[in-house]
């Protein structure tokens, strides 16, 4: 059985690493970082069957932040889960650091794609999962997505794809916070009734409290009992959860708070 508190303990160190870091480096995306701080500590902590120790090894499940902005979350994650020194963190978006403003599967432990070009991590997603039928493996493939990213085009030429092929170890996520860069996502495309679009592209799908540990690994267990059909899960979740002057202000998309800012921002941290 799961340990709730332990892992929404992850979350938490999850959201101070973003940031610190990015308060660190002067720059970032700490808002989507932080929305999606509960499902990445739920995955690396509790559900992906992986091996710190041996980051490529062929029967680890694989994941893909195709939102790749909201990267620190991730390298959070992966440190505190042990594959490479928390210190890291320090250095992220420096010269020759590992960790850079998007991820890369070749400097840095842990990443399994390159990403940063909004709309593409689900079509990567199917192929690993073809490629592993071809190959016969068992494995998972974890995508998030942003809701702002889902205005792509490809996303829906993937999940037609994921569909026609039943990838049913294809597990989709899309952050939905309502902002993206330019503000909400009703106002620049509205994208309303997500679970629905999915639907129609012949996907399960699934709609949860993204912030409720418990809501979030109960729709990846019903998920992973889908068979024949892609399980997309919509999680509800607020940007910059956690931080009251961040929470649902789309400013913070891509806004690295001051030393004053990241001060205020740990101890609301803290206390939660």
């Amino acid at each position: 059985m799961s340990d709730i508190r332990l892992l929404e303990e992850k979350a938490g160190e999850i959201r101070k690493l973003v940031i610190t870091s990015v308060s660190r480096a002067g720059s970032g995306h700490p808002g989507g970082a932080l929305s999606c701080a509960d499902l990445l500590a739920a995955l690396y902590f509790e559900v992906m069957n992986i091996r710190p120790e041996e980051p490529l090894w062929e029967e680890r499940d694989r994941f893909v932040l195709s939102k790749g902005h909201s990267c620190p979350a991730l390298y959070a994650a992966l440190a505190l889960r042990g594959y490479f020194p928390v210190k890291e963190m320090d250095t992220l978006r420096s010269l020759g650091s590992i960790l850079q403003g998007h991820p890369c599967a070749e400097k840095t432990p842990g990443v399994d794609v390159s990403t940063g070009s909004l709309g593409q991590g689900l079509s990567i997603a199917n192929g690993i999962a073809l490629g592993a039928r071809l190959d016969k493996k068992e494995f998972y493939t974890y995508c998030l997505m942003g809701d702002g990213e889902t205005e792509e085009g490809q996303v829906w030429e993937a999940a037609m794809t994921a569909s026609h092929y039943r990838l049913d170890h294809v597990i989709a996520f899309v952050d939905y916070n309502h902002l993206q860069i330019d503000g909400s996502i009703e106002e620049v495309i509205g994208n309303r009734n997500l679970a629905a679009k999915f639907q129609a592209f012949g996907w399960r799908t699934i709609t949860v409290d993204g912030h409720s540990m418990e809501a979030v690994l109960g729709g990846i267990q019903e998920a992973k009992r889908s068979r024949g059909t892609p399980v997309c899960i919509i999680l509800n979740t607020i940007k910059g959860k956690g931080v009251s002057f961040m929470e649902n202000q789309a400013a913070w998309h891509g806004c690295a708070p001051t030393p004053e800012q990241a001060a205020r921002a740990l101890s609301e941290l803290e206390g939660n």
